[in-house]
């Protein structure tokens, strides 16, 4: 069976960034959860065709990660492993807020921070600097869940999360949509006129455009949107200000120059709630599944992909393609007399549809899928997030 590897060289150094003093707007200063090197790790994605069991069901180990164990720094508490979840499980955490860590990327005040606070009211919302290090946390027991931004409704997908989604072991347990709302933000005492710049994540400054020409301000593009907040006031900018949310401003004390400066009000960010552990899907309420494939090259052969899920009146809410790394050229086998013969880009797609794989219908739909997939996984079945269109 044919497969293609990818090596990952292992991290020197991953850090979680705490405030390391307190300061008056961030009172309780807390301690660096750090992630120390792990071995070197290899996954396979396996390209060759999948087979099926005695019944017809979908095997899973599409992706074969070959790993160490877990380091002995990350040692599980055996009274807070988390239990293996269920979607009535999933939906209590969110109404009753049960205290777990939660890692999302980014400093405190970062949208990502609200998304995990929305979807678990009562947990502890951990900062990491980099999506990979919020993998990593979970993956590690460092934390329990994470959520992490995967597309937004005007500057569209996170492509690094959907590669990341592949790297990693984990499984989506539930999404989270969180409507955004820009600020112009800046420090005590100015006014729009005194500013000159302003610093934001690159697709906040985008989602501001006329607005901030409006104002005749220049932008500066920095890591995050609560960066630019803390760095704006960490360093008592007079001639800068900052794009961040209302959350932000209260956290490093700066005043509210403007409210909803997004150009277009229908802003709305959704997040994937990522678990070591899969939930078990139902069809007590609507269900999301998010899977990812390749095909071989040929004509219509995308097509027939998508027409196993047409045929059986399964609605899909995302398609989205991403190159094979490590094998982004495939030579054609024909020989095309004597010249040489072409190549073709090999390309992932990742693809959201609304049905629960507790759905007969769902399981045949893959099962049909599988017949001329070279790969094919199952990312996960998760509730939908109903609490916005």
């Amino acid at each position: 069976m044919a497969a293609t590897t990818i090596a990952r060289s292992a991290a020197t150094h991953l850090s979680l960034p705490f405030p390391s003093k307190s300061s008056p707007s961030d009172p309780s200063p807390k301690a660096t959860l750090k992630l120390f090197p792990k071995r070197r790790r290899c996954a396979s994605v396996v390209l060759a065709s999948l087979h099926g069991d005695a019944n017809g069901k979908i095997l899973g180990g599409a992706l074969e990660l070959e790993d160490s164990p877990f380091d002995d720094d990350a040692s599980k508490d055996l009274h807070t492993l988390p239990r293996p979840l269920s979607s009535t499980f999933v939906s209590n955490s969110v109404s009753e807020g049960s205290r777990l860590r939660v890692a999302y990327q980014g400093v405190r005040g970062a949208y990502s921070e609200s998304a995990a606070q929305k979807a678990y009211p009562n947990c502890e919302a951990v900062p990491c600097e980099q999506f990979d290090t919020a993998f990593e946390a979970v993956e590690r027991w460092l934390v329990d869940r994470a959520v992490l931004p995967i597309e937004n409704s005007l500057g569209g997908s996170i492509h690094r999360n959907y590669d990341l989604l592949l790297w990693h072991r984990l499984h989506i347990v539930g999404e989270v949509k969180l409507a955004v709302r820009h600020c112009l933000l800046a420090n005590p005492g100015l006014e729009i006129q005194d500013l000159k710049r302003v610093l934001s994540h690159p697709q906040a400054l985008a989602q501001c455009e006329h607005t901030l020409t409006w104002f005749g301000l220049v932008r500066e593009a920095v890591d995050d949107t609560a960066g630019a907040a803390k760095h704006v006031a960490f360093h008592k900018l007079k001639d800068a200000g900052a794009v961040a949310s209302s959350t932000a401003a209260e956290i490093y004390g700066l005043n509210i120059l403007a409210e909803d400066i997004q150009d277009d009000s229908d802003n709305v960010t959704r997040f994937l709630i990522l678990a070591r552990e899969p939930i078990i899907p139902g069809i007590d309420r609507p269900f999301k599944t998010s899977i990812v494939f390749s095909l071989e090259e040929g004509p219509g052969v995308l097509f027939k992909a998508l027409a196993v899920f047409a045929l059986r009146q399964i609605n899909l809410t995302k398609i989205e393609s991403r190159p094979l790394r490590k094998q982004p050229l495939r030579a054609s086998d024909d020989s095309n007399g004597g010249c040489p013969k072409p190549k073709y880009f090999d390309y992932l797609f990742y693809v959201d549809f609304e049905t629960s794989m507790a759905d007969q219908n769902a399981q045949n739909a893959l099962r049909h899928l599988r017949e001329f997939a070279t790969f094919l996984r199952v990312l996960g079945s998760y509730p939908v997030d109903a609490s916005m269109p």
